[in-house]
C-alpha cells in the first residue's frame, strides 16, 4: 500500500501524539531511554521553545493504511546557517520502520519542505541547538542509553547510506568506572594547576544563590567554550533563561563544580546528574499519574550511574589541566553518592582535548553516533 505523509500541526495535542509515537515505537526495547513527553512537546512548540526566535520547523508523520509507520522533523536554524554560510536543513526526531518506501517518503517530505525554504542540503539527526539530542547511533546498540542521547535501531544507518547520505561528523561515548579515590597523578595535576593559575573551586548548597551568582555566566561560558565546535548554535539570552529554569531546579548541587579565577570570574564548570535512564524506562515518558514514583527515588539520590552532562572551560584555560581540577572535586561526590560508573555522553571524535582526560581512568568507548549529509 502507498505511504501517506501528513504534516503535523504544532498544537499541543498533535505534538503529543507525535512524541508518543516515537516512544511506543521502541516498546519492549531494553536499551531505549524515552524522553519525558512534556519535554519533547515543549521543544517542538513554537510558543515554548525560545529557539524558534531563529529557527523554523515542520514535522511529518508517515502512515500506511491509516497506521503510523514513521516520523521526521525538518528544522532550519537560520543562526547557524548565517554563521557557516550554508543553506542547511536539519532533520531530527526521526523514526521509521525497516522499509525503504517509508524512509524515502519521510525524507522526501522533509527535503521538499527544505527546498521550498531555499535550503541546499540536509543534515542530521540534529536538533534546534546543541542542547537537543544529536547524532544517529551507529555502534553500541546493546548499551543502555542516556537521557541526553538518541537511540535508534541498527537498520537506520543502512538506510541513510542507501539514500545517498554520507558521513558529516562522528561522536564517541565512554563508559567510565568511578575509581575508589582520586588518582594520585590526577590529584597532583589538579593541585599544580590550581596554584599556578590562582583558581578557586566553588560549591553551592543554594539553588537561588548559584542562579544569582553564576546562572547566566555559566551558559555564557558554554557559548564561549563550544563556539568553534561542529554545528554549534550560540544560546540566546532567552534560551539561557529557559535552560537555567529547566536544569538548575533539578540538578544535585553536589554534582556541579564551578572554577573561578582570583577575581571570581568563572573559567570552568562541570555539570553532572544522577542517571535517570532506568527510571525513565519505567515511567515511559509520563509523569502522571504514577510516573513520578519512578523518578522520585533518583531525585533523592538512588542511582548507580552519573551522566556527565557538560564540561566547559574558557578557551585560554583549555589544555592546562583545569579538567583535572574539576574531576578532583567531583569524584569524591560520585563516590559518596554510590555511583559505580559515569557516562561521558557524546564527544566529537576529533575533540582530543576532551578525550585526553580519560587516560587516567578505567574506560571503554562503547557507543558511536554520526551525523549524515546529502545535497537536496
Amino acid at each position: 500500500m502507498a505511504i501517506e505523509i501528513r504534516p503535523v500541526e504544532p498544537t499541543r495535542s498533535e505534538l503529543k501524539k507525535y512524541v508518543k509515537y516515537g516512544i511506543d515505537f521502541y516498546d519492549g526495547n531494553p536499551y531505549y531511554v524515552p524522553p519525558l513527553i512534556m519535554d519533547d512537546v515543549n521543544t517542538l512548540s513554537p510558543d515554548k521553545n525560545p529557539a524558534f526566535e531563529f529557527c523554523e520547523a515542520q514535522s511529518f508523520m508517515a502512515y500506511r493504511e491509516g497506521k503510523p509507520v514513521g516520523r521526521i522533523t525538518g528544522i532550519i536554524n537560520h543562526k547557524v546557517n548565517e554563521r557557516t554560510g550554508q543553506k542547511s536543513l536539519r532533520f531530527g526526531f526521526v523514526d521509521f520502520e525497516d522499509d525503504a518506501e517509508v524512509a524515502d517518503a519521510l525524507f522526501e517530505a522533509a527535503s521538499q519542505w527544505g527546498r521550498s525554504k531555499g535550503m541546499e542540503s540536509i543534515v542530521g539527526p540534529m536538533g534546534f541547538t546543541d542542547m537537543d539530542h544529536e547524532g544517529m547511533l551507529i555502534e553500541g546498540f546493546e548499551e543502555l542509553g542516556t537521557m541526553a542521547t538518541i537511540y535508534n535501531h541498527p537498520y537506520y544507518p543502512r538506510h541513510m547510506e542507501r539514500m545517498g547520505f554520507t558521513k558529516e561528523a562522528d561522536w564517541v561515548e565512554f563508559f567510565v568506572k568511578v575509581p575508589d579515590a582520586v588518582p594520585e597523578k590526577y590529584q597532583r595535576i589538579a593541585e599544580i594547576v590550581q596554584k599556578r593559575n590562582n583558581l578557586k573551586v566553588k560549591k553551592y548548597t543554594s539553588r537561588k544563590k548559584i542562579k544569582e551568582e553564576y546562572g547566566v555566566a555559566l551558559f555564557e561560558l558554554i557559548n564561549e567554550a563550544y563556539d568553534q565546535l561542529y554545528g554549534y548554535s550560540p544560546l540566546s539570552p532567552k534560551q539561557i533563561q529557559y535552560y537555567i529554569n529547566m536544569y538548575l531546579g533539578i540538578l544535585n548541587l553536589e554534582l556541579i563544580t564551578v572554577i573561578t579565577d582570583a577575581d571570581d570570574n568563572i573559567v570552568a564548570v562541570g555539570i553532572s546528574i544522577q542517571s535517570f535512564s532506568k527510571a525513565l524506562q519505567k515511567c515511559r515518558g509520563r509523569l502522571f499519574p504514577f510516573g513520578w514514583r519512578h523518578l522520585l527515588p533518583v531525585l533523592l539520590g538512588k542511582s548507580d550511574a552519573v551522566d556527565l552532562l557538560l564540561i566547559a572551560v574558557k578557551p585560554e584555560y583549555q589544555n592546562k589541566g583545569v579538567n583535572a581540577l574539576l574531576f578532583t572535586d567531583l569524584i569524591p561526590y560520585y563516590i559518596k553518592n554510590g555511583f559505580t560508573h559515569a557516562e561521558s555522553n557524546p564527544e566529537l571524535e576529533t575533540n582530543a582535548k576532551v578525550q585526553n582526560q580519560w587516560q587516567y581512568f578505567d574506560t571503554r568507548q562503547h557507543r558511536r553516533r554520526r551525523s549524515f549529509r546529502k545535497q537536496l
